[in-house]
């Protein structure tokens, strides 16, 4: 299903989306060396409760995914990428944390995602592929427009990722989203411009370039979720929701502290 949403439902995906980066950013804050990825949890579910939001991830059982995910967040570290479970793991200083959100507000979902290194250990080839990330993450932001087509965004952000040597997995990446958290249409991390669905105003779309930083093959952790690089490599995610609107893209996901 490709969903076009009226202005009311636009209206509400913005309060959604600075909930989901709102959540994030005072997650990220509290994130430290010692901190407990369960206890990140258990934050994540008392501000979506709090907000009157509810979670798109504890019922959720997708067929890659083996039953109901159970938690409210995903916390992916080091060599695990996406769809990471929340377990009894305190982290480290120097540990490459991602948080993935998604969460419905006034029936209206949104989703983003961050990765960061937690403490003061710092390799600059983690810095470096997090930037990356973030920086093909603007590129498809800046292809969407109306009249533009899905393989434009994937071609904006596979030409930055690959352009500093990282290889693209096309099993996960972007998707429309909107009442539901996954739709379609589906948006690779790399593609051919001038190909796919056309973008309309009222369209809802999460991008999420992500990479692993030395292969593109991905292996499931025994919780039959957790998504990790098959060679123990590193990895980085970055995503936004974004609207399309008359002339171009408004991002949905940024927090509150950003927005005038």
């Amino acid at each position: 299903m490709i969903e076009i949403l009226s202005p009311a439902q636009l209206g509400r995906a913005r309060d959604t989306g600075r909930l989901v980066g709102d959540i994030l950013r005072s997650l990220k804050r509290r994130a430290s060396a010692g901190t407990n990825l369960l206890d990140l949890d258990r934050w994540a579910k008392e501000m979506i409760l709090d907000a009157g939001a509810e979670s798109c991830y504890v019922d959720y059982a997708p067929s890659f995914g083996r039953g109901p995910f159970g938690h409210y967040i995903c916390t992916a570290v080091n060599d695990a990428v996406l769809h990471g479970m929340p377990h009894d793991y305190c982290l480290a200083d120097g540990d490459l944390l991602t948080l993935d959100l998604a969460v419905k507000l006034q029936g209206v979902a949104a989703d983003a995602a961050i990765s960061f290194v937690v403490g003061t250990q710092r390799d600059p080839a983690d810095e470096r592929m997090i930037v990356a990330t973030q920086q093909a993450l603007a590129a498809g932001i800046a292809a969407a427009r109306p009249g533009a087509r899905i393989g434009d965004l994937s071609h904006a952000i596979g030409d930055v990722l690959s352009a500093v040597g990282y290889a693209i997995n096309l099993e996960f990446g972007g998707h429309g989203i909107g009442t539901t958290m996954h739709q379609d249409p589906h948006v690779p991390n790399t593609g051919r411009p001038g190909r796919g669905y056309t973008l309309r105003p009222g369209l809802m779309l999460a991008l999420e370039p992500w990479v692993m930083a030395d292969t593109d093959r991905l292996v499931t952790d025994a919780d039959g979720w957790t998504l990790r690089s098959a060679t123990g490599a590193r990895a980085a995610h970055s995503e936004h929701t974004i609207a399309i609107t008359g002339d171009g893209a408004e991002i949905l996901t940024l927090p509150s502290e950003h927005i005038a």
